[in-house]
């Protein structure tokens, strides 16, 4: 038998060599499965998040975005939206150091509709959704990004409505190497990723990678910095049997940044109101798996990963300095176990499985006093009195089916269906009555929850180069412990019910000529039970409300192509048309009425509009240059655009959109060194990353973009 060396490049070329006409699953694991740097074909890509394994794309009915590894080094990316936003109808914006909030196929907000893994393993457990997740994964240095657009397949459960966002981790290398990268730029930016590795006997390789990086950011008091840890043991170590362990630690302090009033974006985007500490987060997140592939014949493989999470978290939420100022302190800790058996036959496969999941977690929260001079926060001291602290114990078991069956050399057929059964236990640990109308407490409870999420899907091969795909896929959201048990002014929030999905997909792709890629899908998509947060005005202050709103439907169009231009140039394409409006949305709107001379509150329903903060159209366009004078240089324009949006419900108001031009070169010096540059913003347009506004109120509250910025860097390998 070859060793694990030898037979890691062999998957690899098995998997690039799948014929179109759809071969039988592979027998390789995921694990051990490489994705090529280059892909003159895209339908014979290799993609693992589907069903945690490798496979070529021509065998998924659905859309996937990859961004590869040598992508990933050409844009450098200094932010996860860097990279994402060149995928047909994905957004991810900036919200000032990592942090971001995610559009695809859903309104850019906060809400837990999209899954975050790492190598097919939910970096968070259901019920902890955090909208800046993706700052919690080593996206710099990963293998390879891949992004499903809308449900994903049985082998995931809770958040994957609008999408999944998979970072595959690099493998250990098969001999000694290192590679150091250090980058300096605008505004104190500093990074420096170091990574390395080696084989540890005949059978067993290492790889670890450091990501140090620093900024004081373009706006006053926004600094940030993180440093992340990551190490991989790849290991063949009997006959049939292989195992991949990977631990991922990083830690993240981030400091709070504002909106601003349309005057202060206009003419002080480096203005920020929250100085020194205010709104600040500081994060520890840590994850370690070892996934064991057992492979008895040429037919089979049974896969276990047991895996362990554990974050903390201790922030100031920056939303409600104005109204509600605290500091909430959150920590959780995670064990699990992915169980997956595989079986191929002639014409299919089968996989059967279950998710297992027991997350103990701890959240405190302690009122503060916020000091305000002008419009500035300045300072902050603690009161000592605990609105919130309690512990809850989630359990979550979800066994699936999946099966692809290709009735002929044309057709592949695809079925699935999972079942998420969660239980939560909930303690309160204050054990007062709670009379604060602006704190609810939730008495000690237990919750749980069930949803059955079938899945349909087809691939039909037009011919040998063009292939049409179709899919039809339940998806649900259970509700987060926050949302469940900290319900500040919400009275019911315990019994919230989960948000369900119904997602309907047709696809094209394929390739004309000898290298031309191309893919369009269109979806529609109706999400039932959205759950919604909103402040409404009384005579006491402002409330903050959690509910069910109601229905909304999300349609579409995505476009991808990517293409040679001649012999020295690269033109690669992606746009995305949308139309997401609330066909049964209820809403309660408290204001002060005139006539009367006080506070109302009054029920409204927008069911007809379209949906606040989604944009209209999404779109990429990057234009590649290697000239054939000078070996080793390469040059890249990137035109990135956000449509115009409306920003409340109401839709009164409205954020036009913009266009940004960034440029990209870099040299290399041989194999083992090369130079690069990056120019964000060329034109200095000014932009708002998020524009929204409060119904009823009209002062819209912009987060302005990063303005032209220069960064360089330099890369050496040994």
């Amino acid at each position: 038998m070859p060793s694990r060396f030898a037979l890691r490049p062999l998957l690899t070329r098995s998997c690039l060599l799948l014929p179109v006409s759809f071969a039988p699953g592979l027998v390789a694991s995921g694990a051990l499965a490489e994705a090529p740097l280059h892909v003159d074909n895209a339908l014979e890509q290799v993609i693992v998040t589907a069903t945690r394994e490798a496979k070529a794309r021509s065998e998924l009915a659905e859309s996937v975005g990859v961004i590869s590894e040598a992508q990933l080094e050409d844009i450098a990316p200094a932010h996860p939206a860097d990279a994402l936003n060149r995928v047909a109808g994905v957004h991810v914006n900036n919200l000032g150091g990592e942090g971001h909030m995610t559009s695809i196929r859903q309104p850019i907000s906060t809400a837990g509709v999209y899954l975050f893994l790492e190598d097919g393993i939910p970096t968070r457990p259901t019920g902890f959704f955090n909208h800046n997740g993706l700052y919690e994964i080593n996206v710099p240095q990963s293998a390879q990004l891949e992004v499903t657009k809308g449900p994903a397949s049985a082998l995931y459960g809770s958040d994957a409505i609008g999408g999944v966002i998979n970072a595959v981790t690099k493998a250990a290398p098969e001999s000694a190497e290192l590679r150091l990268n250090g980058e300096f730029g605008a505004n104190g930016w500093r990074r420096a990723l170091i990574s390395g590795g080696n084989s540890v006997g005949e059978n067993t390789a290492i790889r670890m990678d450091l990501n140090s990086t620093a900024s004081e950011g373009f706006r006053d008091a926004a600094d940030y910095t993180r440093t992340s840890f990551s190490s991989r043991l790849d290991s063949q170590f009997a006959e049939g049997w292989d195992s991949k362990t990977v631990l991922s630690y990083s830690t993240i302090d981030q400091s709070g940044v504002s909106g601003l009033e349309e005057a202060d974006y206009r003419h002080k985007a480096e203005k920020n109101l929250y100085q020194g500490d205010i709104g600040n987060r500081e994060v520890e997140a840590f994850r370690l798996s070892s996934e064991l592939a057992y492979t008895p014949n040429e037919t089979s493989l049974i896969t276990a990963t047991p895996f362990v999470r554990h974050n903390t978290m201790s922030m100031m939420p920056s939303w409600m300095v104005t109204y509600d100022p605290n500091i909430r302190d959150t920590k959780f800790s995670s064990y699990g176990l992915l169980l997956k058996y595989r079986r191929d036959f002639d014409r299919g496969e089968v996989i059967v499985g279950v998710d297992a999941d027991y997350t103990p977690s701890e959240y405190r929260e302690e009122r503060i006093e916020v000091t305000q001079e002008g419009d500035y926060f300045t300072d902050f001291v603690r009161t000592g009195e605990r609105t919130y602290h309690f512990e809850a114990e989630q359990t979550s078991v979800s066994p699936y089916l999946h099966a692809e069956f290709a009735p002929s050399e044309r057709w592949r057929l695809s079925a699935g269906v999972r079942y998420d059964v969660f239980e939560v236990d909930y303690d309160d640990q204050l054990g007062t009555p709670n009379t604060d109308s602006a704190h609810f407490r939730p008495a000690s409870q237990s919750r749980d929850y069930d949803n059955l999420s079938p899945k349909l899907g087809a691939v039909y091969k037009i011919t040998d180069n063009h292939q049409l795909y179709a899919s039809y896929r339940h998806a649900f959201r259970a509700p987060t412990v926050g949302t469940l048990f900290r319900p500040g002014s919400s009275e019911g929030t315990t019994e919230l019910d989960p948000v369900t999905s119904v997602s309907q997909e047709i696809g094209l792709r394929g390739i004309v000529g000898d290298a031309v890629n191309y893919e369009v899908a269109v979806y529609d998509m109706t999400t039932e039970n959205d759950i919604v947060s909103f402040i409404s005005n009384t005579d006491e202050g402002s409330d903050r409300k959690t509910t069910n709103a109601g229905e909304t439907r999300h349609q579409g169009v995505e476009v991808s192509v990517r293409a040679p231009v001649g012999e020295h140039w690269e033109l690669a394409v992606s746009y995305a048309a949308m139309r997401q409006e609330y066909r049964d949305f209820s809403y309660i709107y408290g204001h002060y009425d005139f006539v009367l001379g006080r506070y109302v509150q009054e029920n409204l329903n927008f069911a007809g509009n379209d949906i606040s903060r989604a944009p209209e159209s999404l779109g990429n366009i990057t234009l590649a240059y290697t000239p054939g004078w000078l070996t080793g240089l390469r040059a890249e324009l990137e035109w990135s655009h956000l449509g115009s949006y409306y920003t409340d419900e109401t839709n009164t108001r409205q954020y036009a959109g913009h266009e940004l031009l960034n440029l990209r070169a870099s040299h290399d010096f041989g194999d083992n060194l090369s130079l690069y540059t990056r120019l964000f913003n060329l034109t200095d347009a000014r932009y708002s990353t998020y524009t929204a506004n409060q119904v009823g109120d009209e002062d819209l509250s912009y987060r302005p973009g990063l303005p032209r910025s220069l960064f360089a860097g330099v890369r050496y390998r040994f």
